[in-house]
């Protein structure tokens, strides 16, 4: 996440958030600060005509407030904290700036004013490092504000006293709570959810990262203040607080350390990591319904419409949808839902870059066999292990139906990679190919798009091969691609000049491998070569190579395999000059066997 480099940096900081709300320090403390609260006692009562802006207003307000607490706490302690952190959120209509309500008619008056309009929320926030300098506090200040446009929908009176009798609009900013009771009176947002609740934790991470990856803090404007508090603050302060300053200092020194012992970094990223399958089915599902297809020609529709043609309920429409938009896969406003450029390249059922296949497999498959993973761990290997010499296809998917939906995963995926692999090495030298288990064609599609002097030959199981016309592309290249059914481990091999592997050796145990390098270096002519792709295993890093490797354990025998293995392997075979080009987590290989 953005914040976790200077998130250690902080650790070691006392770090103080000048504000008595529940949500900001909610806010803050999700996004893994640690913290002490220490509410703000200034007086806020600003002279709004005197700022030419709203935001300007709420800048102050939050600078003042952090400052009250930077100057009580130096009283106190004789000594600063290192970093304030104050906010004020306001809500502004038609150039009136709406605060708390001060009773349930200023509510019912704020109200009524947001009803059926679109109104503004800002939020100022000011971050304020302090200094001791010779006995007097030093302060630099990083201010700025978020602006989020809130809409409400036409609302009855009715509906807006129920709202004010619930008690829940007094200790709000506009009379309102977006993420309460509040949010039913929203018909939509533009702009950061987070800043209407009270603390724009996007802009401040942003903010944060700016500060400090500067070696020194430029560019701040620093603020001498006296030692002694002002009278307003210091008459504020409770018996307590004007104790003797070494008592005052120890016990605060002594409560420090035992937060320190006791509160560890707040484990955000592994929190998120333990909910993560939630999205993953909250995407699963949403394909499966055909949320995206529905919205593919038809949008934007309100959730009502959407669940009417998925034949879903309403309310269980809604709630998917709008975690959609959270997760970025669809967009929402006024009109309604609508699905997102991601969504729009790589979701629907029938998109030229989709990855709907990919998910369905791994919605009705992968997902399955993932929850035998601890019986799996525990014994060596799944009990429903597919057999070793058995292709994938004849093992996972007996029916036509599940093997059309493996074909269409291989489709997704080879579409999304085809061009890396056809472009990563010059292979104008050969003028025929031949793809061993190349299923739809995808890539060889692509070979021959980028070569078109290039025949190839596609060959795969019958099963396969009388499926696989459903996906052919449109084009010239078409001319140049064949397909020829057959097994590629025991038949013989169409002659060609380049053999091409992709996406398989990673399901086979190394004497399975073995053999299909054989039978290829056997058909194979002096110079002559062939390509392979596949994943490529990163031992240092948590990558799709090691997170695919336990598939091994629940699948196929299968592991992933290094460069250096592979190297090892295609030289074995007499494929003596072997070179490899790297895509990410992807790793291509030309090997080719000497000219005589």
């Amino acid at each position: 996440m953005l914040m976790y480099p200077v998130m250690r940096k902080l650790r070691e900081q006392r770090v103080v958030l000048a504000s008595a709300s529940p949500r900001r320090q909610e806010i803050l403390s999700q996004a893994g600060l640690r913290f002490e609260v220490v509410p703000s006692k200034f007086n806020e009562k600003l002279n709004k005509a005197s700022f030419s802006t709203p935001y300007e207003y709420a800048i102050e307000t939050a600078k003042q407030k952090a400052l009250d607490v930077a100057r009580r706490i130096h009283q106190k302690d004789l000594r600063a904290p290192d970093i304030v952190i104050g906010a004020d959120t306001i809500v502004t209509v038609e150039g009136v700036i709406l605060e708390k309500p001060v009773d349930k008619q200023d509510a019912y008056h704020m109200l009524s004013r947001l009803n059926g309009k679109e109104h503004s929320v800002y939020t100022g926030v000011a971050i304020i490092h302090c200094f001791n300098q010779d006995g007097q506090l030093e302060t630099e200040a990083s201010l700025f504000y978020e602006e989020t446009m809130v809409t409400f929908a036409q609302l009855s009176e009715e509906l807006l006293w129920e709202y004010i009798h619930s008690g829940e609009p007094m200790d709000k900013a506009g009379g309102y709570g977006i993420q309460a009771l509040g949010g039913m009176l929203v018909e939509s947002i533009r702009g950061d959810f987070l800043n209407v609740v009270g603390f724009p934790l996007n802009h401040f991470c942003k903010k944060l990262v700016e500060l400090y990856r500067l070696p020194g803090l430029e560019g701040l404007g620093r603020t001498k203040h006296d030692a002694i508090s002002t009278v307003e603050a210091f008459e504020t302060l409770s018996d307590e607080e004007r104790a003797g300053p070494a008592r005052a200092r120890a016990a605060q020194d002594a409560e420090r350390r035992g937060t320190a012992e006791s509160l560890p970094p707040f484990p955000t990223g592994l929190l998120e990591l333990i909910a993560s399958f939630k999205a993953s089915k909250a995407l699963f599902t949403a394909c499966k319904l055909k949320v995206f297809d529905v919205l593919k020609d038809q949008a934007p529709l309100k959730a009502a419409d959407i669940a009417s043609r998925i034949d879903a309920s309403e309310r269980g429409t809604a709630w998917l949808l709008d975690v959609c938009v959270a997760l970025g896969l669809l967009d929402k406003t006024d009109a309604g839902y609508s699905n997102s450029k991601l969504a729009a390249l790589h979701l629907l059922s029938d998109g030229e870059f989709s990855l709907h296949g990919f998910i369905e497999l791994n919605d009705t498959h992968t997902w399955a066999a993932f929850t035998q993973l601890e019986s799996a761990v525990r014994e060596g290997s799944s009990r429903d292990q597919w057999a070793v010499g058995k292709s994938v296809l004849q093992d996972s998917c007996p029916g036509r139906d599940a093997r059309l939906c493996l074909m269409r995963a291989n489709h997704s995926l080879a579409k999304l990679t085809a061009r890396q692999v056809a472009t990563a090495f010059d292979l104008s030298r050969f003028c025929s190919a031949c793809h061993l288990g190349g299923c739809t064609g995808a890539l060889a599609y692509e070979l021959a798009r980028e070569n078109p002097g290039l025949k190839v030959t596609v060959v795969d199981l019958p099963e396969v091969i009388e499926l696989v016309k459903g996906f052919q592309p449109a084009g010239r290249q078409t001319e140049q691609v064949s397909f020829l059914a057959g097994d590629f481990l025991k038949d013989r091999l169409p002659e060609a000049d380049l053999y091409v592997v992709s996406g398989i050796l990673h399901d086979w145990p190394d004497d399975k491998v073995h053999d299909l390098l054989s039978h290829v270096s056997g058909c194979c002519k002096p110079g002559g070569g062939l390509l392979v792709a596949e994943v490529v295993l990163d031992t240092g890093a948590a990558g799709p190579g090691l997170l695919r490797s336990l598939n091994g354990l629940l699948q196929t025998q299968r592991r992933e395999r290094g460069l250096s293995e592979y190297q090892q392997l295609l030289r074995a075979h007499g494929f003596t000059d072997v070179r490899a080009a790297r895509t990410g987590y992807s790793l291509y290989v030309l090997a080719t066997r000497p000219a005589s």
